[in-house]
């Protein structure tokens, strides 16, 4: 970026080719998220404010924005934010980028346990950022989640999100590889949720360099055939559900059989059924405890 001077709109359009010419993706969006984080505003500001210039502070702080996203970090990483459930959710590399299509994995956990139901008890497995415990108890006030993840780390970040939109009190937040730490026997859960690693190892080694080289692989990487923390939650999460609870869980494209026959075999199910995503693929799996 040439030193001279420069306006909001200026820079947005040459940081927009810029990023057109080195592939990428998305280039404007990115350009709008990294400039608006830059100046402590929304994307709107840039359009209401176009003809802003810009001062040496903020070009200088913009400048290194735009080295790491070609880099090729996420945009998340570099402004410390992402949206989920219209919520903002911070993130680090520590934690798996909330995406859209966990907000199905959401909406089905509300469509299960309706509107009517109280003292509900529901298990985050893998939790991350927080975001789909975070979320839930922001539509269940009655709700009492315990959310668990192998990394410390992440509990913390996780804290800080539950903390930030005011629902720290309904959430225990507790270090865990997956079921391990939960006693059987001592709690019964209405509902499991989880959105487990579920890459295969030679999906993986194709994912975008965003994914692939920035996201926490033990949040991706789902062993071998991209089942393996799958077979362990169908199999396990029956000895933590009350009878006719729930396990949802999101699956990865092309799961949805292989998931299907685990639930059966498991014989611990009564019914199950699969759950589109916005674009149409098998996403989310519904199981109900015998």
């Amino acid at each position: 970026m040439p030193d001279e001077s420069w306006t909001i709109l200026k820079l947005l359009q040459w940081t927009t080719d810029y990023f057109e010419r080195n592939d990428v993706v998305e280039p404007r969006a990115s350009a709008e998220v990294l400039l608006a984080h830059v100046l402590s505003e929304d994307r709107l500001y840039l359009y209401l404010n176009y003809d802003r210039p810009m001062d040496t502070r903020e070009l200088s702080t913009f400048r290194a924005c735009i080295k790491r996203r070609l880099a090729g970090e996420p945009n998340q990483y570099i402004t410390g934010i992402q949206e989920f459930w219209s919520l903002p959710m911070r993130v680090n590399p520590t934690v798996l980028i909330p995406r859209p299509e966990t907000e199905v994995l959401v909406q089905a956990a509300l469509d299960f346990i309706g509107s009517t139901q109280t003292n509900i008890a529901i298990m985050d497995l893998g939790t991350g950022s927080g975001a789909i415990a975070i979320a839930l108890a922001r539509e269940l006030s009655t709700a009492r989640i315990v959310a668990t993840d192998v990394s410390m780390a992440t509990l913390h970040l996780a804290r800080e999100n539950a903390r930030l939109h005011r629902v720290d009190g309904q959430i225990s937040f507790v270090r865990a590889d997956m079921l391990a730490a939960i006693s059987v026997g001592s709690q019964k859960f209405n509902l499991v949720v989880t959105n487990p690693p579920y890459v295969s190892h030679d999906d993986f080694s194709v994912l975008p360099r965003e994914i692939r080289d920035y996201e926490p692989r033990h949040a991706l990487d789902g062993g071998v055939d991209g089942l393996t923390a799958i077979k362990q939650i169908i199999w396990e999460s029956p000895t933590v559900l009350g009878r006719t609870g729930g396990l949802l869980m999101e699956m990865g494209a092309g799961q949805a059989e292989s998931v299907s026959t685990l639930v059966r075999d498991s014989q611990y199910y009564q019914s199950h059924h699969i759950i589109k995503d916005y674009s149409g693929i098998d996403r989310v799996l519904v199981a109900i405890k015998k």
